[in-house]
Formats: C-alpha cells, sequence, structure tokens
C-alpha cells in the first residue's frame, strides 16, 4: 500500500487529460453553472480565459519544478525552499480548505438525493451519508490515484453525456435559445463584480492557487509520465473544460426559458433539479435518470480524489511520511468529512456554505504567496514566523472586505481578494528576509 496515495507517474497523458475535466467540475458545477445563467449569462466564461491562462502558468513554470524535484506532496517545495514551518504551514492552509470544501460539495449532492430519492424511500438522512462515505473510502483504499483516475474518466463521460442529452430534450421543446440571457462580457461597471478584468485575472490567480499549488489536482498531473506529457495533459483539459462549462451554460438557457414557459418559479441552483423533476418534458423519466447520474458522478469522485489528497498531504506534510499509519489516516479522513456534513445538515444554512466557499479565497491565498515568493525570490526568511504572516494575510483581507463599500467608494471585492491575500503574504515575507552575514 505504499504508493497506492501517489502519483506513480505511469499514466497516459490523454488518459489523466480527460480525468481533468470530471476533477475540476463537481456537483456544485452541475446545478450551480446553469443556474447562474439568470443572473450573470455567459459572464462566467470570461474567468475561464483566466483559466486557459493560469494553465500555461501551471504548465511550463510549476510543473517542470515538480518533476525535477521530484516530491510526492507539491507542499515538500516550501520546505526545501524555506523550512519546516513554511512546509507545515501550506499543510494545514490546503487540510482545512480542501476538507471543507469536498464537505460542502459532498453535502450538496447527499442533500439532493436526500430530497429526491432518500426521503421519499424513508432512508433518514444520516444513513445515506454512511453509505455514500463508505463507498467514497472502499474505492479509494483499494485503488488510491489510479482508481481516482479511473473514475474521474467515467465521471467526465457521464456528465457531458448526461447535459448533452438533457440540452437536445429541452431545446426539443423550448426552440431558438434567448440571446438576452448569453452575454458573455462586462465592460461598463468596475464596481460589478462580473467586470472582466476582475473575472479574467480571478480565474487567472484561482486556477493556479486551487491547481497548480493543490495536492489533490496535481497528484493527477503528476501520474503522467514526463514533463511533457504533463504540459500536454494540462493544455488539452483546460481546452475541453472550457467547452463543457459552455455546455452547461447553453444548458441553463434552455431550462430558464422552459421554466418560463411553463411557470416553474425555480432559478439559481434550484432550476435544473425543479426542471428535471417536473414531469412536463416528453422524455421526463430519461431527465430525471440522466440529472441523477450526472449529479452522482459529478459528486461521488470528487469526494474520492479529496479523500485521497487529504491522506496523501497529511501523511507525507504533516506527519513526515510515517507510511505504517496511512491506512488509520484515510479511514480518519472519510469519519472527519461525513461529521462535517452531519454537521452542515445540522446547521441547515446555506450562509455556512456560502461562508465556506467564500473561505478558500482565503486559505489559497497564503499558499499562493508562499509559492510565488519563493520562485520570484531566492532570498531566505525567517522560516519559524511564516505561520504568522500566513495567517495575518488573510486577517487583514477580511478587514478591507468587509469594509470595502465604505472605504472604496462602493467597491465591492470579488476573486481579486485571493491576489490580494498572496500579495499581503509576499510583503509580510519580506519583513522576513535574514540580513546577509
Amino acid at each position: 500500500m505504499a504508493k497506492d496515495f501517489y502519483a506513480t507517474r505511469s499514466t497516459a497523458w490523454w488518459k489523466v487529460a480527460i480525468a481533468m475535466i470530471g476533477s475540476c467540475l463537481s456537483g456544485v458545477t452541475f446545478v450551480s453553472v446553469p443556474g447562474m445563467v439568470g443572473s450573470v449569462g455567459f459572464g462566467y466564461l470570461q474567468m475561464c480565459v483566466g483559466f486557459f491562462l493560469g494553465y500555461l502558468v501551471i504548465a511550463f513554470v510549476l510543473t517542470p519544478l515538480y518533476f525535477r524535484l521530484n516530491v510526492v506532496s507539491v507542499y515538500q517545495y516550501l520546505e526545501q525552499r524555506f523550512g519546516v514551518s513554511a512546509h507545515k504551514t501550506g499543510a494545514w492552509f490546503f487540510f482545512l480548505s480542501k476538507m471543507l470544501g469536498a464537505a460542502v460539495r459532498l453535502f450538496l449532492m447527499i442533500a439532493t438525493l436526500q430530497l429526491l430519492v432518500a426521503s421519499p424511500a424513508g432512508i433518514p438522512f444520516w444513513v445515506t451519508v454512511l453509505v455514500v462515505m463508505l463507498l467514497e473510502w472502499l474505492y479509494t483504499v483499494r485503488g488510491g490515484v489510479k482508481a481516482v483516475i479511473g473514475l474521474d474518466m467515467v465521471k467526465t463521460l457521464s456528465m457531458v453525456v448526461a447535459v448533452a442529452l438533457c440540452l437536445v430534450l429541452i431545446a426539443r421543446e423550448v426552440g431558438a435559445p434567448d440571446t438576452s440571457l448569453m452575454r458573455v462580457f462586462y465592460f461598463d461597471d468596475v464596481n460589478h463584480p462580473q467586470f472582466f478584468w476582475k473575472q479574467l485575472v480571478g480565474g487567472l490567480f484561482t486556477v493556479v492557487a486551487t491547481t497548480g499549488m493543490d495536492q489533490d489536482m496535481m497528484q493527477r498531473t503528476l501520474a503522467c509520465k514526463s514533463v511533457r506529457d504533463s504540459q500536454k495533459n494540462l493544455i488539452v483539459s483546460v481546452c475541453l473544460q472550457i467547452v463543457t462549462i459552455a455546455l452547461f451554460l447553453f444548458l441553463g438557457v434552455y431550462l430558464y426559458q422552459f421554466a418560463a414557459l411553463h411557470g416553474l418559479e425555480a432559478k439559481g441552483d434550484t432550476l435544473f433539479p425543479a426542471v428535471a423533476w417536473s414531469g412536463l418534458l416528453p422524455a421526463s423519466g430519461l431527465v430525471a435518470t440522466l440529472f441523477i447520474v450526472g449529479l452522482v458522478m459529478a459528486g461521488f469522485p470528487a469526494g474520492g480524489s479529496a479523500l485521497t489528497s487529504l491522506t496523501t498531504s497529511f501523511t507525507i506534510d504533516i506527519l513526515g511520511g510515517k507510511d505504517s499509519k496511512r491506512s488509520w489516516i484515510h479511514t480518519g479522513m472519510a469519519i472527519l468529512m461525513a461529521v462535517c456534513i452531519l454537521v452542515f445538515n445540522a446547521l441547515n444554512s446555506t450562509s455556512v456554505i456560502d461562508a465556506v466557499y467564500r473561505l478558500a479565497s482565503y486559505t489559497y491565498g497564503p499558499i499562493l504567496g508562499l509559492f510565488s515568493f519563493g520562485l520570484c525570490c531566492k532570498a531566505r526568511v525567517r522560516d519559524k514566523w511564516v505561520p504568522a504572516v500566513a495567517v495575518a494575510a488573510p486577517l487583514l483581507c477580511l478587514v478591507l472586505d468587509m469594509n470595502s463599500v465604505r472605504w472604496f467608494g462602493g467597491y465591492h471585492f470579488s476573486y481579486e481578494l485571493l491576489l490580494m491575500n498572496a500579495v499581503f503574504t509576499m510583503l509580510g515575507l519580506c519583513l522576513l528576509i535574514r540580513k546577509k552575514q
């Protein structure tokens, strides 16, 4: 089992490229991207431009670095560059963000399944959670990274087929798409969260942080046979991701038109489930089935890949690579994730979910700052003070975010908070630079 949770650098690049599409899309994507069309049109594609630029950075800057250093966990770079404290800091920030983010994604998938399938069958929520987490644990503890990549390939194909078929079936009922819902670019108001340059810059740095500096995502890329194969995987993958996202957006246009045609008041995240289970489509049973299959295949592998990466990072980064405890750690991660899901359900508040997603922009900021400083500056720093800087930077961003409307003439921060967080981290590290003896 020594290598079960590690990328073994033996997988064909095209398999990883297909798997990467599924790994970047979750159950939240499956229901949220079509739903956002009603408020921002196709504005999400602006962020996709940033995604593409970010993948270029990952392919030609970070991937060669990881292969050259021959690391198992990407956070080992921080120890080689700064020291043990920086290594632990990056690992703990990743652990917090990945655990909460994965738990929320699984919670949304399980909550939907509970509402549509389990509750009508009399199955309590905790049993549904137990069954899902047991299945997650079984397939990852057996197959590790290879199982994650294999299931991600199936997930990708299932999601694309489900969305494409739903798109065709609903389009037949609706007719021509409503172009008023298809606005892409927002250049007119700098205070608007969808302002083009906010989205582009946010997309670029978000994908660099949450993919290139994320143990979960980079396990797939490091599974390729060489740097060149990894680069081909990343470029092909991001192009296919953008095409897949465009499919979701087109589906959203038709879903809103269908809802308006039949008097359904659903919007946002409830739109796709409401239409799929409305029984108003000629092939309503098929659409409902496709929705459930797509939702499960979108959410289930994401939880498994998160478990695998959390096990690897906790074992290598936090415990120092004690192989004998890895199976117990993996079980503990599954239990902890199940507890988080049950807590989210007990609180029963969407504000909790929003807070967790907002938290991601804060937890990945210090990681982005640490890596950026390490790559751009050769100076050594006082390693023991790195955790203090990594905590202070998000707190400063929080203060600015809470007062931005009052201090900056109505300005609302969006994804640029991640970049600001990283900049504050880098400035803090500058204060820790050791003077030359």
